[in-house]
């Protein structure tokens, strides 16, 4: 099984030292045999000059009276290295190591040419040459042995600075890995030392350029989660102070009903108990499709036919318009107008716009659902003959809970936010303003074409 780290330095370091060490293996053997190899053929060239030096004097210094000469040892190598001078077939001169017998290794016919041989227990490299008369034979020959000791003395010479090298490579290494993971450790402490609630961005002196999409990414993850518990605080905040007065109503209706003897005085007192009640659950059911829609977490979009959907919601909300005496239409193209969107939103926009036209126009007022459609996209406008709004008013239009104060009418201020909330889900912008001739409310909102 490999072998885990979980230190990213301690990691970083065990690849690079085994790295390293690989390439080290490579190098040296790859050395051993280049070394081995050249130094074959330069002892072989020794053997076969030392070869040509006898067979040139033999002819001056042999005649047929001369008995067998032991050259002088003269280095401390020479024991490794023998040479041999035939002549007529009796031996003329030897150097004082070499064999007596001619060294063939039991082979005759090796007159000339390299042989590697196995003399008196000793492996031998031997050169055989003939000398300048045909009747004298030199062998040159040097034990195996010497050349194994200076190969290795020639690697020991090239492995001993690789060797004391390589702990000062491991601490160079080891510094380099830690300096260069500096960062990544300054990240964890900064993390480390943060509170819950800091979620400013994280800044991290001399962020390598590996590391600057994970820190943008961890950055832009503070935001969103900044700005998640943000939409939560204020939803809380919101949620505690809009409560407060339709619930204290609420109780008030209540104990008015308890104390009341009278039994008209108690209905009514109920009634306006249960139509509290009815504020306070739609309060609470803006404020959730509102938090919903803050929370970050995007529609599934599919084509939508806005002219169905609108002439759907106009039906649903026909007997509130009924019960004003109001008069409500859709204008719509008998063609499909189709928008990317998500239909229960699109039907949530919808509700909210019809019910503030209905509910802020007078008895007997009318309103209006007007639907176009063109090759620049989808406007829907809903239009009403109700007061209107001044210019200070329509510029805070869609701040949550603002409402306009001598209405006479009740609400939670959260139509327009979800209104403007949804039309960005979609893309779509929203626009309002006074309504020419009439007076009353122009709201309009223009979807891109569907795609």
């Amino acid at each position: 099984m490999a072998m885990r780290f979980e230190s990213l330095q301690t990691r970083l370091l065990a690849l690079v030292l085994a790295l390293v060490s690989a390439v080290g293996v490579v190098v040296t053997v790859s050395t051993w045999l280049d070394v081995r190899h050249e130094l074959d053929e330069l002892l072989d060239a020794h053997l076969a000059q030392a070869a040509a030096l006898l067979v040139v004097q033999q002819a001056a210094e042999l005649d047929d009276d001369h008995e067998t000469v032991d050259a002088p040892t003269l280095h401390k190598y020479a024991p490794r290295v023998a040479f041999q001078v035939f002549h007529e077939g009796k031996l003329a001169l030897r150097s004082a190591q070499a064999p007596t017998a001619a060294m063939t290794g039991g082979d005759a016919g090796f007159v000339r040419g390299f042989r590697s041989l196995e003399l008196q227990g000793q492996r031998w490299r031997v050169f055989a040459a003939r000398g300048a008369e045909a009747d004298v034979q030199v062998y040159v020959g040097e034990a195996e042995s010497s050349r194994t000791d200076i190969l290795r003395a020639v690697l020991r010479s090239t492995l001993w600075p690789l060797l004391l090298a390589l702990p000062l490579l491991a601490v160079g290494v080891w510094w380099a890995v830690r300096r260069g993971t500096a960062p990544l450790r300054q990240l964890g402490e900064q993390l480390a030392q943060r509170t819950p609630g800091a979620l400013d961005p994280v800044v991290v002196a001399d962020a390598p350029r590996e590391m600057q999409p994970m820190l943008l990414a961890l950055n832009d993850l503070l935001g969103r989660i900044g700005a998640l518990m943000e939409g939560e605080r204020r939803f809380t905040a919101d949620a505690a102070h809009e409560l407060r007065t339709p619930v204290a109503a609420i109780r008030m209706q209540a104990q008015v009903a308890l104390r009341e003897v009278d039994d008209a005085l108690r209905r009514q007192a109920l009634t306006a108990t249960v139509a509290g009640c009815d504020r306070a659950a739609r309060l609470v059911d803006q404020m959730l499709t509102l938090s919903r829609m803050e929370s970050g977490h995007a529609p599934a979009l599919a084509p939508v036919d806005l002219a169905a959907l609108a002439r759907q919601v106009a039906a649903d909300l026909a007997p509130q318009a009924l019960a004003r005496a109001q008069h409500l239409s859709v204008d719509a193209p008998q063609t499909p107008c189709l928008v990317q969107g998500d239909a229960t939103l699109l039907s949530v926009m919808l509700r909210n716009l019809l019910d503030n036209a209905i509910r802020y126009s007078p008895s007997g007022g009318q309103v209006e659902v007007r639907l176009t459609a063109d090759a620049q996209g989808v406007r829907c406008a809903v239009q009403d003959t109700g007061p209107g709004l001044d210019d200070a008013a329509l510029a805070r239009l869609g701040e949550r809970f603002f409402r306009v104060l001598g209405s006479g009418e009740s609400g939670s201020g959260l139509g327009w936010s979800i209104v403007r909330r949804v039309a960005t889900l979609h893309g779509a912008t929203v626009t309002a303003r006074r309504a020419e001739p009439a007076g009353g409310l122009l709201a309009e909102v223009s979807f891109p074409p569907a795609s």
